[in-house]
């Protein structure tokens, strides 16, 4: 007998669903919001009426995708957190209604859990146990995943995330958002040649606010003296501020392989889509003899296939929630909700 569900991801400023039947993806579909780019960052009131708008449709659009009847749905798994309250509380709403109306059992999903699985999307698959970094704009993390639903974090960021430091330093060079990946793009065409610190935070940790401030700094100085210095050398601070932040990552992820003696290493998350961290990634891979994993571009950012995913294992092991459940901005992997 086979098992279809449906999957709803609405934890930030993406409006997403997909259908996934027996642990593979039949259909995923996402909306996105162009309006934050006005502002230059998600603002939670609009994210939340966009989702309002765009649920339905989305929901819709999978569904015909999938190419299946409403009646073949078995569960519906979604986002309950971590990410902006107004957001999730149209998508867990939205899980609450369809699941009361045709009396399907409701899976909780934590979305950085979910960005872990995204890895059993499709083959290539990880092997049990695995390193995972998790990077991203509200998330910086090096888990240790032992099983499909148990996962150690074992280093994460004390302040900013690194997609955070992207972003922030877009905004410092006028950049557009989400200006992550105008930076990878511009990185490409220039040359690492500014040096940036390095953050000296002992253990698996990580910080990025330093770095940050670093950047602005340096940033005022030379504008300073050259008012033209970032339109004549955007592409090359680009490049400099990306190495810095790969390197960042990198440097951790190196010490926690060394520490576990974990050689299969996966990467997950939207800053997983950066082109600099993934050949990062990949070469170290070949250096130290790791085998390596990123997900396609569609599931690195977020998307309901991986909130499928992983309702479908919790579904394996009979983990529902009743309709009394309600979103949670912050929900650390380690700590589950009461």
């Amino acid at each position: 007998m086979s098992l279809t569900i449906l999957a709803i991801e609405s934890s930030c400023d993406d409006t997403s669903a997909a259908i996934v039947r027996d642990g593979q993806v039949l259909s995923n579909k996402t909306a996105n919001q162009e309006i934050h780019q006005i502002y230059g960052g998600v603002v939670p009131e609009a994210a939340s009426r966009a989702h309002q708008i765009n649920i339905l449709p989305v929901v819709e659009m999978a569904i015909r995708a999938a190419d299946i009847d409403k009646t073949e749905i078995d569960a519906v798994a979604f986002t309950r957190g971590p990410g902006l309250i107004g957001s999730l509380i149209v998508g867990v709403s939205f899980a609450k209604g369809f699941a009361l109306s045709r009396n399907l059992p409701l899976i909780e999903v934590n979305h950085m859990m979910a960005h872990v699985l995204a890895h059993f999307a499709e083959d290539p698959k990880p092997q049990f146990p695995f390193l995972c970094l998790t990077v991203s704009g509200g998330h910086t993390q090096i888990l240790v995943v032992k099983d499909y639903l148990d996962m150690e974090v074992i280093g994460q960021t004390i302040d900013d995330a690194a997609g955070e430091a992207f972003d922030k330093t877009g905004k410092m060079l006028g950049l557009d958002y989400p200006a992550g990946p105008i930076i990878d793009k511009l990185a490409k065409e220039g040359t690492p040649r500014f040096t940036f610190p390095e953050p000296k935070i002992p253990g698996l940790d990580f910080s990025f606010s330093g770095l940050k401030t670093s950047i602005l700094y340096f940033l005022k100085k030379q504008v300073t003296e050259n008012p033209q210095f970032v339109e004549e050398n955007l592409a090359d601070i680009c490049a400099s501020v990306q190495a810095r932040i790969v390197s960042i990552l990198m440097n951790k992820l190196r010490l926690a392989a060394e520490e576990t003696g974990i050689k299969e290493v996966a990467l997950a998350g939207g800053v997983s889509a950066n082109s600099g961290l993934r050949q990062a990634l990949v070469e170290e891979g070949q250096r130290k003899g790791w085998n390596t994993y990123i997900p396609k571009f569609e599931y690195c950012t977020d998307n309901a296939a991986m909130i499928g995913i992983t309702g479908y294992y919790k579904f394996l092991q009979g983990k529902f929630v009743g309709q009394d459940v309600s979103p949670v901005a912050r929900w650390e992997l380690s700590s589950p909700v009461l």
